[in-house]
């Protein structure tokens, strides 16, 4: 399976409470919601259209505890059998159960439990929100596609999906589009290490 990352992001970079106020205030966060104003018809057909590429679901533990509260009461959601029947995958320290069935916990060795999942037949194991996970995936070069939803909006606070001293990754950028809601939507395919040059072929040639 190719490891997909799926993140909302803001024009700073912010990943944390995309959703609701108070989706996720750790660290004292106080703006989450600034995701939702520019939600509109064709993202969530977009949306749709890659959770139906999916074979199975990777959340950190924080994402997987508010979307197994949330989906299985939205019944009338377009996505919800999708998201419910889904296998899926928590990646946990402190997780003993998991009730959002199918689920599995990982723990240990993360990394290479994720290693092993990828190696198994299938599509996309998508990995929705759950930056901090995210973030260790591209530290270890697991991932394989990111797709980013990136709001017009500077929200001034909160975690960032690139934080100062993270992995560097090289990108390539395989789609763009927009959204009437002015998201703009970038899909890129890991291309290993990033390259660097000198902008004029640099001094004393």
């Amino acid at each position: 399976m190719k490891l997909v990352v799926q993140e909302f992001l803001s024009l700073d970079g912010v990943s944390q409470g995309p959703g609701a106020p108070d989706e996720d205030t750790s660290g004292g966060f106080e703006r989450g919601g600034w995701f939702v104003p520019h939600l509109d018809e064709e993202f969530e057909r977009l949306v749709g259209s890659w959770l139906g590429q999916a074979d199975a679901l990777l959340l950190g533990r924080r994402t997987y505890t508010g979307f197994a509260r949330d989906w299985p009461a939205m019944t009338g959601h377009p996505l919800a059998g999708i998201m419910n029947s889904l296998p899926k995958y928590v990646a946990s320290h402190t997780l003993t159960e998991a009730g959002w069935n199918p689920t599995t916990i990982l723990s240990g060795d993360v990394p290479a439990q994720v290693a092993e999942l990828k190696r198994q037949p299938g599509r996309e194991l998508q990995v929705h929100g759950s930056a901090r996970l995210a973030q260790s995936l591209l530290a270890a070069g697991l991932v394989d596609t990111l797709r980013l939803a990136i709001a017009p909006v500077v929200v001034g606070q909160g975690r960032r999906l690139f934080p100062d001293g993270g992995a560097p990754t090289g990108l390539r950028l395989t789609d763009h589009r927009t959204t009437p809601g002015g998201l703009s939507v970038h899909v890129f395919e890991s291309s290993g290490a990033p390259r660097f040059g000198t902008y004029g072929g640099g001094g004393g040639a």
